[in-house]
Formats: C-alpha cells, structure tokens, sequence
C-alpha cells in the first residue's frame, strides 16, 4: 500500500459497503436461491477485500511461519480455495436466481465493466500507458468498477425483484425439476 499510496483506500472502502450491502441481502433474502447467490456475493467481495489487501501477510506474519508443517502461503492458498469453491457451488446451486438478476442487468453496464477491466489490465502492465501513470490508471479504473458495483447493489431492490410477477419462484421451481 505505501506504494500505491492513499488511492486505494476508496476502493477498500468500495468494497467493504458492497460486503455489508450483499450481507444485508442474505438476511433479507425470502428464498433459499437468492440466500445462497447473496452469500457467494459475500464470499467474493471478502475474497477482493484479501486481494486488495495482499501486503498485509508480508507485514504481520513472519516469513519462518508455520502451522501443522505448513506454511503462511499454503494456508493462504488452502482457505481461499475453499472459499472459491464454496462460491462455485453457491451461484451453481443458486443458478436460476444467478440467472434471473444477469438478465435485469443492462447490457449497457457489461459494457462499461469490460472497458473499465480492459483499462485496469493496461494500467497494471503499462500497455499504452506510461508504467509511472499505470499503477494509478489502474487503481482509477479498479476503483470505478468497485463503484459501479455498489451503485448496482445500491438501487437494486430485493423485495421488489424477488415479488416481481415476472421473476419465478425460485425455490418452487427447484423441487418441481
């Protein structure tokens, strides 16, 4: 972080109110489907906030670390493999509600998140951009996505999409395939 300075720190704070969002919805949620998509939403924005917090193992744990034989780094890797396949198996398990709020989702705003991570992608390994103005182009655009993310979590309203007449019964229509 003392190389990226303070620009990250908007991004962080991004992600944890997407977190707190997501986890508002998986207690409100009226359906087992939309708990677990909700829940692997969680689980992806802890698996970015560990991401975007990659330095802090370098800070606090030292590098002769070991439990039961293992390293800092195997453990590491062990409990966020786990917490990806947990995700996996949640929004496979949530599919249809997966589906359902992909296809609320204007096409317009996969648009601009596919320009903001091709732009994050040429800032990080200064493609077009000068290596000294990348490493902030890419925290600009990081941090665009992570906005626009909350935006979305923002005005998107659980109650009123999971009643919507349109949208099915999640759950029924689990136990009747």
């Amino acid at each position: 972080m003392a190389t990226d300075g303070i620009i990250e720190v908007p991004g962080l704070i991004l992600i944890i109110m997407c977190l707190l969002r997501s986890a508002q919805y998986v207690v409100q949620s009226q359906s087992k489907q939309s708990r677990y998509f909700w829940l692997a939403s969680v689980l992806v924005f802890f698996a970015v906030i560990r991401r975007e917090l990659n330095y802090l193992p370098e800070l606090l744990i030292p590098s002769d670390f070991s439990l039961l034989g293992h390293s800092y780094d195997w453990w590491e890797d062990s409990v966020l493999t786990v917490i990806y396949l947990l995700i996996v198996g949640l929004l496979i398990y949530s599919w249809r509600y997966l589906k359902a709020v992909l296809k609320d989702v204007d096409v317009s705003l996969y648009v601009i998140v596919v320009l903001l991570a091709i732009i994050q992608y040429m800032g990080e390994n200064a493609i077009v951009f000068p290596y000294a103005a990348g490493g902030i182009i890419e925290e600009l655009a990081e941090t665009a996505i992570y906005g626009i993310a909350l935006l979305y979590l923002w005005k998107f309203k659980l109650v009123a999409f999971e009643n919507s007449s349109v949208k099915p019964n999640f759950d029924t229509q689990r136990k009747s395939t």
